[in-house]
């Protein structure tokens, strides 16, 4: 500090006196958290976390060319289902287009498609993706699909669409049946069963 600075700083601080012990002002201690403030605490600490999209969004998937045909089935769909879908013979319910949309946007969409389309009891979906032969990355969007598709619980196939479809730049969805749509199926089969039986 300069000699002015510093004489300027005794002048103002001159009639400035510490304070004595009994002036302090002394604070209640202050109490640790009881074990149930901290269990809320960490409860909303986790809501906040907590995600409930389940589709990720990592640096890197596998890549699929922008022409590749893809298609999976997971456990439990019968090859005749499958087929069906492969060949476009299902209609489609529900449709998503991706054009120009950000992976971060895509995630939340596709999310959002498969849960309503879930609820709602839709099974057959066809998501148009594109094959970004003009991005600096061709079918990355393409390749991020199929990463939350094979990751999300509600999918039980997939399959590129027929040309008349978009071809490799969409692909057809085959979504989970609903508890109450699997219940549904039950009963008219076990109806249609009673009727032939003359029951």
């Amino acid at each position: 500090m300069a000699d002015h600075d510093l004489d300027l700083f005794r002048s103002e601080m001159g009639d400035v006196k510490p304070l004595g012990p009994d002036d302090r002002v002394v604070g209640s201690a202050r109490r640790a958290p009881s074990p149930a403030q901290l269990a809320r605490r960490d409860a909303a600490i986790r809501d906040q976390l907590r995600d409930p999209n389940p589709l990720t969004v990592p640096d890197h998937v596998a890549e699929i060319g922008p022409h590749d045909i893809v298609g999976h089935r997971k456990n439990g769909v019968q090859e005749g289902v499958y087929r069906k879908l492969r060949l476009g013979k299902y209609d489609i319910q529900a449709k998503l287009d991706l054009h120009r949309i950000t992976l971060s946007d895509g995630r939340k969409l596709v999310h959002d498609l498969l849960t309503q389309a879930h609820q709602r009891g839709l099974r057959t979906l066809l998501i148009t993706h594109g094959k970004g032969l003009h991005s600096p990355q061709p079918a990355r969007m393409k390749s991020y699909v199929m990463h939350w598709l094979a990751e999300s619980d509600l999918v039980l196939a997939w399959h590129s669409a027929r040309p008349e479809h978009g071809g490799a730049g969409s692909t057809y969805v085959l979504v989970r049946k609903s508890t109450e749509a699997s219940l549904r199926t039950r009963e008219t089969y076990a109806e249609r069963s009673r009727r032939q039986r003359g029951g």
